[in-house]
């Protein structure tokens, strides 16, 4: 269990080890996709996924896992509270038209 939970609900970041991508824990394992994220609505659901983080980890599947606060949106989108994770999951804004960022720029319409 995780010292301190940051304030729910949460979704579980990391890192693809092989890829470097940013990541979400879903339901069916990590993905790309925000849209994919599963949210922990209580603290047990976000004890589990931290546990699941720190398993992905010591797999070296994904690195450094960690939880973060989301709010969940009418369109059920789970978007990271502080705009640090933010940035994580839509990339860079450098090249917006390239890589992840354009892949998901429905999101940076949205003002994610």
């Amino acid at each position: 269990m995780s010292a301190k939970l940051p304030k729910l609900p949460v979704i579980l970041i990391a890192n693809d080890l092989l890829t470097g991508d940013v990541v979400v824990m879903g339901a069916e394992g990590w993905s790309r996709d925000p849209f994919a994220a599963r949210i922990a609505e209580d603290a047990a659901t976000a004890e589990a996924l931290d546990a699941a983080g720190r398993t992905e980890m010591a797999r070296n599947t994904v690195v450094d896992a960690y939880l973060v606060a989301a709010e969940r949106r009418a369109d059920g989108l789970a978007v990271p509270t502080h705009f640090r994770e933010r940035f994580r999951i839509l990339g860079p804004t450098v090249r917006p038209d390239l890589g992840k960022q354009a892949e998901f720029s429905r999101l940076a319409a949205r003002n994610v």
